[in-house]
């Protein structure tokens, strides 16, 4: 981890541990080298780094282009591992600024839902993310997170000091799609998109919290 990294890391642990109680569970099933992505829920901005400091290696982040115009805030993002994109999360840039990482053996995080939810439960997913599994060789760890849109949901100035899971799930391998997206139609490559945003949103579904959240 990078200087900046690790201090934020850190802290970032400390207020989750103080202000949150927070749990982490299974963390050990994030491999500790190589490219990996991290597929979660999004209850609020809490999320990233609540995931990224459950585990200890570093993780890139995804944040809007204009934040990095702000001097002095854009050098810090870029010490944080923070890969810009457009408001969408999608365009060229940032999918090769993604993929850019995972081929260099780094770990992303990315949210299949691509947005916050508004109402605490988990949303449909876009086919985005499966665009960025099949141009990757990465395995996809399903990730759920409990209690951060109770604790800072949308509207909400600041975080309340209620308690927070994140729970992280076996990796996924999508070889076989990969495979058949080499030779596909383009109708065909447009379905496989979305069946792994679908089986990956399934994933993330099925766990459970471990005890209450409240």
């Amino acid at each position: 981890m990078k200087p900046v990294y690790r201090l934020t890391w850190l802290a970032a642990r400390a207020c989750y541990a103080l202000w949150h109680r927070w749990r982490v569970f299974n963390a050990g099933r994030v491999p500790l080298t190589g490219p990996v992505i991290l597929a979660a829920n999004h209850g609020s901005y809490l999320d990233p780094p609540l995931i990224g400091s459950g585990v200890p290696r570093p993780i890139n982040y995804l944040a809007r282009e204009s934040l990095f115009r702000f001097p002095g805030f854009g050098w810090y993002l870029r010490q944080l591992n923070v890969v810009p994109v457009d408001r969408d999360g999608g365009g060229a840039a940032g999918l090769k600024g993604i993929l850019d990482r995972l081929h260099a053996g780094g770990a992303v995080i990315l949210f299949p839902e691509g947005t916050r939810t508004s109402d605490g439960h988990l949303q449909p997913a876009r086919a985005g993310i499966g665009l960025t599994v099949i141009k990757s060789d990465a395995p996809v760890v399903p990730v759920r997170v409990f209690g951060t849109f109770e604790a800072w949901p949308r509207h909400q100035k600041f975080p309340r000091p209620l308690r927070v899971q994140v729970k992280y799930g076996e990796p996924l391998d999508f070889k076989a799609l990969r495979e058949e997206a080499k030779t596909c139609t383009k109708p065909r490559l447009k379905v496989i998109y979305q069946e792994i945003a679908d089986e990956l949103m399934a994933a993330i579904a099925k766990l459970e919290p471990v005890e209450d959240v409240k």
